[in-house]
Formats: structure tokens, sequence, C-alpha cells
């Protein structure tokens, strides 16, 4: 549903905020000297967060996808070429790949990344120096190729590139002690973007500067998720939908008298997807954009979805750590995956730097959906 068009300077009535509304969604500098300093500490100083006056966006057009996994050799001849070798981060989802250059793929190696992923959720790809090195448009251009890039609402990104979704962390002491102050965890279980009507399914982080220790990112297999469930709960579920929504952090972005550059978006999913390529469910549904659930009434809404995300919050044998090392690289499956970032580590001792570019792919496809098609 489309939301009615605001001006992006108008003020909400709203209280000030207590607490940030993610702690990975950074805002800006507190000074001017604490900006010079990050600037002469990090090796990308180009990608810290910058929040560019003057931007609006309007709502993504839908548009035809086509997943270029469906193209791909299942063998992956040219991926795993000549010295690179792969090891699994569990047994059932994530490979750390070693001895690709990303920035010398082909079309043909990139759509066997594409299937990769599907396959195994996440990909590790270590020592990638030169592509971090390339610049923004070139890694705007290489994820490209994966889907259409989503635009960042809110959140700082790079001078000229609104795509990138920067995380910085050195010496953010003070909004980490205030979000402890309300707040027990860091951890919130989500998929990136889930708002927008056709979600992303391939996402990228670059890892610009991290910790020695600390500062891993989480990430969960909704399909094993599902698998674990009783048919009569899959049943039930598979037949939900849900509301995901912008309208909450977009609110609190303008309370915090911080810089919107669209307005709220809000799209219909189904609580149950199935993977286009692979053809497996997942549930897909989160902790931070998902509303109403249609059909239930609220309680019961609350009941069904707290009983969901609890059990992903516990379900250890079916998560994987991704321990960041300098200059690594990791993409996702956005469609199949819970992911959060931990904030464990001494920000005062050690930045933590990262970007992120999300390809936005299909409509996702409910289960009913996709036994039309298949019928």
């Amino acid at each position: 549903m489309a939301p009615s068009r605001m001006d992006p300077q108008d003020d909400y009535d709203v209280a000030e905020p207590k607490v940030v509304y993610d702690i990975n969604v950074p805002y800006k500098a507190s000074s001017d000297e604490y900006q010079r300093r990050i600037e002469e500490r990090t090796e990308f100083p180009s990608y810290l967060p910058h929040w560019e006056q003057g931007q609006w966006f309007e709502d993504f057009p839908q548009f035809d996808y086509e997943d270029p996994a469906l193209r791909a050799d299942p063998k992956k001849p040219n991926l795993f070429s000549a010295g690179v070798s792969a090891q699994p981060v569990t047994p059932r989802m994530g490979t750390i790949l070693t001895g690709i250059k990303l920035e010398t793929l082909s079309q043909a190696a990139k759509d066997e990344l594409a299937l990769l992923i599907c396959e195994r959720k996440f990909v590790v790809l270590r020592e990638q120096l030169d592509f971090l090195h390339s610049g923004p448009q070139f890694q705007k251009d290489f994820m490209s190729y994966f889907g259409k890039l989503s635009r960042q609402p809110v959140t700082g990104a790079i001078k000229d590139h609104p795509e990138f979704h920067i995380i910085h962390r050195d010496g953010n002491e003070e909004d980490i002690a205030r979000f402890f102050k309300h707040k027990m965890s860091t951890t919130i279980w989500h998929h990136d973007v889930s708002y927008e009507r056709q979600p992303p399914g391939y996402v990228m982080l670059g890892i610009l500067a991290c910790p020695d220790v600390g500062g891993d990112t989480v990430v969960a297999d909704m399909t094993m998720a599902y698998k674990r469930l009783s048919p009569v709960f899959r049943g039930m579920i598979d037949q939900l939908k849900a509301v995901h929504t912008s309208r909450h952090l977009i609110a609190h972005t303008k309370a915090s008298k911080q810089l919107v550059r669209c307005n709220p978006v809000d799209s219909v999913h189904p609580v149950v997807r199935v993977h286009p390529v692979t053809g497996e469910k997942a549930i897909f549904y989160n902790m931070e954009f998902p509303d109403e659930v249609i059909g239930l009434k609220d309680q019961e809404a609350e009941v069904v979805m707290k009983f969901l995300m609890d059990f992903v919050r516990n379900g250890h044998d079916f998560q994987a750590r991704v321990h960041w090392e300098k200059h690594s690289v990791v993409m996702f499956d956005n469609r199949t995956t819970l992911h959060t970032g931990t904030v464990d580590y001494d920000t005062t001792v050690q930045a933590r730097h990262l970007f992120r570019l999300a390809a936005m792919t299909e409509v996702p496809i409910s289960v009913a959906d996709s036994e039309k098609l298949r019928g």
C-alpha cells in the first residue's frame, strides 16, 4: 500500500526517543573533533557515514527479475577454478572461500556464486583487499548484477552513493551506554529491508575494520527453522501474510531530528516464502519490520510470532557465527536467513566499520502461489 506524500522536513510531534532505534543504525558524529579523529583512524575514510542534504527518493517501482542462479552450472566450474578452496562453516550452511578475487569474476562465475549463496545461505570471501579498494561505483556495479540496489531511507551512506548502508563504531561508548540503559541485548534478528515490495535477495557486507575478537555476525537458517515445525503448525503459518513497514524506523529518525530520504513503505509479504531457485520454504518474519499479521487478532499474532522469534533465538543448531577478518566480504541469501550483529567489543580500543549493499530480487512467493505455478 502506497503511503501518502509528506515533506521530508516535516516535524513529528513525538517525544524525544529514549534509545536508538537499532544500535546498528548510526547517527551523525557528535562533533567536528570526533569526525576528524575517526577519519585519521580508518583505512577507508571515504566510507565513513555521510548524511547528504536534499536527497529525496520516491517509492521504488516494481520491476521484472530473473535470478542469475537459475543460469548457473550446478558444478560451478568457473567459480571453483584452480587455487580456490572451500571450507564449510557448519555442515548445513555457510562456506568460506579463499583464492577468489571478486573483481575478476566472469558473468558465469557470478551466476555460480549466486547459486552457491542460495544453496549454502551465506558465503565468506577472505582477502578481498583489491575489491574493497575498487571504489563505491565498482562495488555497486558488481552487486547490481544480482538485482536492483536498495537505497537507504535514513542511515549514513557514502557521499553520492545512497545505496550504501554504513555501520561504523569507533569510540561510540555514549551511544552504547544509552542503549544498554534501556535494553539488555544488541541483537535484533532481521531480514534487511524486508519492507520493500521486492526485498533484497542477495546482500553484501564488506568489512573495512574489525576488532581482533568480537563483533561477529550471527546467521539463522530459516529453511531449517521451518522444517523443525510440526506439519500442523507449518500448515497454519503457510496461509499467513504480514505487513512489513519502515514507518517505525522513519518516525524514530524524525523524532531524533535526523535526516529522512523517503516516505515510509508498507508491503504485505507471506510469513512463509518459497525460494525461486531451490524451491525451499522459509519463514519470512523478523524482529524489526513486521507489524500486523493479516487474519489474526492482535493477541493471537503476538503469541504466534513471539513463539517463532523465541524459537529462532534459541535455535543454535540452525545458526552460524561469521567471525570477521580484516578485508573480508560476506554475501548472504536474505530470503532464507535472519541475521544479527553483536556489539560485544570495546569501541574505545578497536573500530568496527563495514558497508552493506542489498540487491532487491523477486516479489516474495507464497506457498499458495508456488503451488499454482507448479500446477
